[in-house]
Parts: structure tokens; sequence; C-alpha cells
């Protein structure tokens, strides 16, 4: 399936990775950690306003180098009711550093 979202985030934070509505549908998602040296943790979660939050990833330690994908995914949020999140928390002192890509 060909790419459709390349991503580097940097930064412990929280960030939308789809707005709900994007009208994009998810398969795949793939996580590498380009941090030179420290591992981080990764949540990815969809949620809508109202109803709530649901993890697809939580709390998933992230080794240096190392990727992670999620593989036979089913997320489209063309209806416009669900944004794809995902939340970096570093593992050391160092800001998490990590490549999405979603197909």
């Amino acid at each position: 399936m060909a790419t459709k979202f390349r991503q580097n985030i940097t930064g412990e934070l929280t960030q939308e990775l789809l707005a709900a509505g994007s009208n994009i549908r998810v398969s795949s998602i793939s996580l590498c950690n380009i941090h030179a040296s420290t591992t981080c943790t990764v949540d990815i979660y969809i949620e809508k306003v109202g109803d709530g939050t649901y993890y697809i990833t939580k709390g998933v330690a992230l080794p240096v180098g190392v990727t992670l994908v999620q593989d036979n995914i089913t997320f489209d949020n063309s209806s416009g009711e669900y944004g794809l999140y995902i939340k970096l928390t570093k593992g050391a002192s160092e800001t998490p550093a990590v490549d999405v890509i979603l197909s």
C-alpha cells in the first residue's frame, strides 16, 4: 500500500497525526525511534470529543533505532468523528524523536 503520511515528531508532547474528517484510511502505522541515545515511550490512540480515547498502543518503550509496525489496523476517519494522535514521553533527560509513517 502506498504511503499516505510521513512525519518527524520531536519533543515530549501529544500531537494530532490526522484530524477528524481528513478522509484518510490507515491500515499500518510505523514508528522509528531516531534519537541517538534515548529510549522513548509511545502512545498511539484515536479520540472523539465526548466519546473517549481508544488506544492502539499505550506505554510502549521504543529503544534507539528500533521500528515498531502496527499492521492490520482499520481506521477510517472520513466520517469526521475520530482523530489519530501520538504521545511521546522521554525515557531519560533527552528529548524524544520518532519518525511516523502511516499507510
